[in-house]
C-alpha cells in the first residue's frame, strides 16, 4: 500500500528528529522545528514509555507532533518565543492509550441504550432491576422507540444477578410484549430477548439451533425461552439492528468514540466490523466526526470486500483506517460458551458434567481463513479465548506460515483467556502477538474459580506474566462494550488482579506497572505497526497524550482503579475539555 503524502511527511519529520536529537547542551531529546505555535507540558511527572528516558522534566509539542522531550530548558528552548505553557500542576502526563482490542461502534451502543451493568458499571443486580431500568428508558426515549421499534439493553451479567441465572423470554414479556425487547449479555457473547424479537426473527419451536449457537428452550419443551447463545444471538442482531438507520448507527460512532477519549484513549478499535460499518465509520471521518482514531478489523468470514475500501491503508483518513480482518474462533468463557480442552468446573444449564463449550468454526475453516490472511498480506487478530480455541489458531498459523514462508505478519490472539503455559511457548515461536484480557481477574474472577474453571485453572486465566517471563511483548485490553474502556481499571487488574471480594487470582502472573502501561501504550502501537508514530513520548512521534490525576508508578496499587483522567489530546488538541 503506498503512503500518502501526510505520512511521507511525518517518516521525514521522524528522521529529522533523529538528526536533530542532542543538540541541546541541556540534554533531552528535540526535533526540527516547523512553523507554528509550540506548547510546553510541564509541571508534573512526564511518563514516556522509552526505555532511554523512561521520564523526563518537559515535551514540547507543535503543530500536533512531539518536537522536544527531556529537560525544562530544551522544552522551551525547541519551543521558542511565544509558545503556550500547559502547567500540570502536579498531575502525570503520559502518552495516550492505544486500544488493543475493542468495539467502539458498539460502546455507542452501549453508550446510547438501556445500561443493564451490575456495580462499579451500573446498577443491574437483579432481574426486577434489569425489568425496572428498561421501562424507565423506555419512558425517558419515547420518542425514539417508536421511531426504531426496538428496546436494547446492555451489559447484564448472569454471574453478578441475585438470581444466577439469565432473564427469559416471560421477564422480558412483563416489560413489553409488543416492542421488541433484547438484552444483551456483558460478554456480548449471549443474550435474552422478548416473544415480539422471537417473532420478528421468525424463532419458533420448529427453529433448529444454528451452527455455533443455541436456542434455549422452556423445560420439557422445544419452545425457545429467549436466551440465545454465540451465532443465535449474532443473527437475532442482524435482524433487529436493521432498525437503526445510517444517521443513528453514524451518531453511535461519534458517541463511542468521545466515550473512550474520556477514558484517555487517543487510538480505538472497532473489532469484528462489518463492511457497511466500515464505509459508515469512514463517513464519519470524513465529516471530521472522529475525535480519536479509529482502527477496524472486519470479519473475515463476512466482510472481505472491505478490505477493497480505500480505508485500508497503513495511515488514515479523517482518522480512519482499516488494519487487518479479524476471526472469531470460538464464544466467552464467562458465558460457557469458550471452548476448552477439559470440562467447565460448573456446566451451565442443561449439560452434562462433559461439557467444554464448542467453536463457532470448523478447523478446515480456520486453516482456511488464516491462510487466506496470510496469501492476501492482512494482519489477522484472532478472537480464541479456551485453549482448545487457542490450540486451532496455533495450528492454523503453522500450517500457513509453513506454506508461505516466515514474514513479521504479527498475528493476534485476542483474549487467550485460557490458553496454557506450553501455548506460550508456541506463540513465542510462531511470532502470535497475545492480546491478553486481564480484566477478567476483577470483573468475573470469583466467578471463574468458583463456577467456570475452578480454582486451579482460573489461577492462570489472561497469563501475562507467562508471557512477560520469556521476554514477549503482550496487549491488554477491555473488549469494550463488554466493559467500559476504563483504562486505569485494566491497569489496575493487570498489576494486582484483584477480585470483587478481594481475592488476588494468580500472583505469579502479576506484572510491574511500567510493564503494564506499555501494554496499553507503546506495545499496543507495535501490535498495529504504528510504533513509528505512536506509543511513546519522544521526538517526531504525534502529540497523542492522556493527563492522570495521579501518578501510577508511585501510587499504592491498590488504589490505581482510582486514579481519574483529567484531559486528553489528540495531535496536541485536547478532545475532553481544557486547552493546551
Amino acid at each position: 500500500m503506498a503512503w500518502t503524502d501526510a505520512a511521507i511527511d511525518r517518516r521525514m519529520l521522524l528522521a529529522q528528529g533523529g538528526l536533530a536529537a542532542g543538540l541541546l547542551a541541556t540534554g533531552g531529546r528535540v526535533m526540527a522545528q516547523d512553523a507554528g505555535t509550540a506548547t510546553v507540558f510541564h509541571g508534573g511527572s512526564i511518563l514516556t514509555m522509552e526505555d532511554v528516558a523512561p521520564s523526563v522534566e518537559a515535551i514540547a509539542v507543535r503543530n500536533g507532533l512531539i518536537i522536544a522531550a527531556g529537560t525544562l530548558d530544551a522544552a522551551n528552548s525547541a519551543a521558542g518565543r511565544g509558545a503556550k505553557r500547559f502547567d500540570l500542576q502536579g498531575r502525570t502526563l503520559l502518552p495516550g492509550f492505544f486500544d488493543p482490542h475493542g468495539h467502539v461502534v458498539m460502546v455507542g451502543l452501549q453508550a446510547r441504550y438501556a445500561n443493564l451493568l451490575p456495580a462499579p458499571d451500573g446498577e443491574g443486580d437483579s432481574i426486577p432491576s434489569l425489568q425496572q431500568i428498561t421501562r424507565l428508558w423506555m419512558r425517558k426515549h419515547a420518542d425514539l422507540v417508536r421511531k426504531t421499534q426496538l428496546v436494547i439493553g446492555f451489559g447484564y451479567d448472569d454471574s453478578q444477578l441475585r438470581e444466577q441465572r439469565h432473564p427469559t423470554r416471560a421477564e422480558l414479556d412483563a416489560i413489553s410484549k409488543d416492542v421488541p425487547i433484547l438484552f444483551l449479555h456483558q460478554s456480548s457473547h449471549m443474550g435474552s430477548v422478548n416473544s415480539a424479537a422471537l417473532a420478528a426473527a421468525k424463532i419458533s419451536a420448529a427453529t433448529p439451533d444454528p451452527d455455533g449457537g443455541v436456542y434455549r428452550r422452556e423445560p420439557g419443551s422445544k419452545e425457545p425461552n429467549g436466551v440465545l447463545e454465540e451465532s443465535a444471538l449474532f443473527a437475532m442482531m442482524g435482524v433487529l439492528f436493521t432498525r437503526l438507520d445510517a444517521q443513528a448507527n453514524m451518531e453511535m460512532i461519534r458517541e463511542g468514540a468521545a466515550f473512550y477519549a474520556s477514558f484517555g484513549y487517543t487510538t480505538c478499535q472497532d473489532g469484528r466490523s462489518s463492511t457497511d460499518t466500515c464505509k459508515l465509520i469512514a463517513a464519519v471521518a470524513a465529516q471530521g466526526g472522529l475525535p480519536i482514531d479509529v482502527l477496524s478489523f472486519p470479519d473475515i468470514l463476512t466482510s472481505t470486500d472491505a478490505m477493497e475500501l480505500p480505508s485500508y491503508r497503513r495511515d488514515y483518513a479523517g482518522r480512519f483506517r482499516i488494519g487487518g480482518v479479524k476471526l472469531t474462533i470460538d464464544g466467552s468463557p464467562q458465558a460457557k460458551t469458550a471452548w476448552m480442552s477439559q470440562p467447565y468446573y460448573i456446566p451451565p444449564e442443561g449439560q452434562s458434567a462433559a461439557y467444554a463449550g464448542y467453536p463457532a468454526i470448523t478447523e478446515k475453516q480456520a486453516m482456511d481463513l488464516v491462510d487466506l490472511a496470510f496469501a492476501q498480506g492482512w494482519q489477522i487478530q484472532v478472537h480464541a479465548n479456551g485453549d482448545a480455541a487457542v490450540d486451532m489458531l496455533i495450528a492454523a498459523v503453522r500450517e500457513a506460515t509453513k506454506k508461505h514462508g516466515a514474514a513479521d505478519r504479527r498475528p493476534v490472539l485476542i483474549h487467550g483467556q485460557v490458553t496454557r503455559e506450553d501455548q506460550v511457548d508456541q506463540l513465542k515461536a510462531l511470532g502470535i502477538v497475545p492480546s491478553f484480557f486481564p480484566m477478567h481477574t476483577f470483573y468475573w474472577g470469583d466467578w471463574h474459580r468458583d463456577s467456570v474453571l475452578g480454582p486451579r485453572r482460573a489461577e492462570n486465566i489472561s497469563p501475562c506474566g507467562w508471557a512477560l517471563r520469556r521476554g514477549m511483548r503482550f496487549t491488554s485490553h477491555h473488549d469494550a462494550p463488554v466493559a467500559h474502556p476504563n483504562a486505569l481499571r485494566v491497569l489496575s487488574a493487570t498489576v494486582t488482579r484483584r477480585t470483587r471480594s478481594g481475592d488476588i487470582l494468580g500472583a505469579d502472573q502479576r506484572v510491574p506497572v511500567d510493564v503494564a502501561l506499555k501494554a496499553m501504550t507503546l506495545w499496543a502501537a507495535w501490535q498495529h505497526f504504528e510504533d513509528d508514530r505512536k506509543g511513546s513520548l519522544a521526538p517526531g512521534k504525534l502529540a497523542d497524550l492522556t493527563i492522570l490525576s495521579d501518578n501510577p508508578m508511585t501510587i499504592d496499587p491498590d488504589r490505581l482503579a482510582n486514579i481519574s483522567v483529567t484531559n486528553t489530546f489528540k495531535e496536541g488538541r485536547s478532545v475532553t475539555g481544557g486547552s493546551a
